[in-house]
């Protein structure tokens, strides 16, 4: 009996009706269901749940493919040197070896975010007799991105059942959640392990990886290098490209940036959300380069590696590219007017620096700021509201009187 003719029978005969959620996520995994509504109305559009998250998925597939390749590329750095000459249309750089090394480590974690957190989608879909919701197939592949590659599955496994059932299920599930549920799952291994989450070191593949052999070696973030007061030592274009160690999804700015404008055209995410946060971040890390230039900030402060370095260098290093145009635009948990959307990506843009320049232990803030302004859109947007309906009133009152 084929899976249609199943479902036909949990409909008509009541037969299994309580794994009828579960038979609908396989039926309709690859196209939508010929159901229409019977009554009442409805406005009809071409777009669902379905087409929507794909629209994510497919400008987080070449940054995937690139992490798996720049693994291995930190691998040839830590071993063999930084090679000169490289870029991004290289051919030495397009080594099988390096993508392997990339696969080995990546592919792992990419199965236990989507197995875990779509197992326990499932599962409350059964339980609660309703659909299963496509939002965790963006979610689960943010999440491999955004951690360091070196996180032991168990540890992925817990905290991606902590950020599903209590980032989401627990407040109703897709588009009923308050918090991003991929950040919510970082936020708990950086709470929960922070010795895993230090934010200034990363795993690197040592040259045994493929042998079967683990011999892995802790390099340096840049941003854990900059806080730390050393030199900067990658260039622009290196950290352009992606050729810089950090969490594996976050390091290309050309392909993060491709993204966004893939997004933007599909009119999946907000152009006010990313405009405003790049404002935001280039504002505080500008404010942080005048207070360096005026001799208040000297060379012998903690603060003054990310303090000096260029404002503009910011958009590149860590994950704060990545954070904007990937997590700071999810329409459920983002501010829904269109003032409150100026404010909270200013907002997220702006915190984020203050936190990495103010926590040398940790420096990287995208995650909180994106976190904490999400908290914070609900009562943005009321306020935006109160104050048009405001405005309205007293337009009407100045005509009536």
């Amino acid at each position: 009996m084929g899976l249609k003719e199943k479902l036909h029978n949990i409909k008509e005969k009541g037969k299994g009706k309580k794994w009828l959620s579960a038979y609908s996520a396989f039926h309709t995994f690859l196209y939508t269901p010929n159901e229409t509504t019977h009554s009442g109305g409805h406005i009809k559009g071409a777009d669902d749940l379905k087409r929507l998250m794909t629209n994510v998925i497919i400008p987080l597939i070449p940054v995937l493919i690139f992490a798996m390749f720049n693994v291995g590329f930190q691998q040839n750095v830590a071993t063999n040197g930084f090679p000169e000459g490289m870029s991004f249309f290289s051919a030495e750089f397009w080594n099988f070896d390096n993508f392997l090394i990339g696969a080995i480590k990546l592919v792992p974690l990419l199965i236990v975010s989507y197995v875990v957190g779509l197992g326990i989608e499932v599962i409350f879909a059964t339980i609660n007799n309703h659909e299963v919701e496509e939002g965790y197939f963006v979610s689960g592949m943010l999440v491999p991105l955004i951690i360091p590659i070196d996180t032991p599955l168990w540890m992925l496994a817990v905290a991606v059942a902590f950020g599903v059932v209590i980032g989401k299920e627990v407040f109703g599930g897709t588009g009923m959640n308050i918090l991003n549920p991929a950040l919510t799952i970082r936020a708990f291994l950086f709470f929960a392990y922070p010795t895993w989450m230090s934010g200034d070191k990363v795993w690197v593949a040592g040259a045994k990886e493929l042998a079967g052999t683990p011999d892995a070696i802790s390099g340096e973030t840049i941003l854990g290098s900059l806080a730390q007061g050393k030199d900067f030592v990658y260039s622009t274009w290196d950290m352009f490209y992606g050729f810089i160690p950090g969490s594996v999804g976050e390091t290309s700015a050309l392909l993060i940036a491709l993204g966004g404008l893939y997004l933007l055209y599909t009119k999946v995410a907000s152009w006010r959300i990313m405009l405003s946060s790049v404002i935001g971040a280039l504002v505080m890390g500008l404010i942080f380069n005048i207070i360096v230039d005026a001799g208040i900030i000297t060379e012998t402060s903690k603060f003054y590696g990310l303090m000096s370095t260029a404002y503009w260098h910011h958009l590149l290093l860590g994950g704060l590219a990545f954070g904007i145009v990937f997590m700071a635009t999810d329409p459920v948990t983002g501010s829904q007017t269109n003032k409150g959307k100026w404010i909270y990506g200013f907002l997220i843009g702006f915190i984020s620096i203050l936190i990495r320049v103010f926590n040398p232990a940790y420096p990287e803030g995208v995650m909180l700021a994106i976190l904490l302004m999400n908290v914070f859109a609900p009562t943005i947007d009321h306020y935006i509201v109160q104050a048009n309906v405001k405005r309205r009133l007293k337009r009407i009152k100045a005509k009536t009187v």
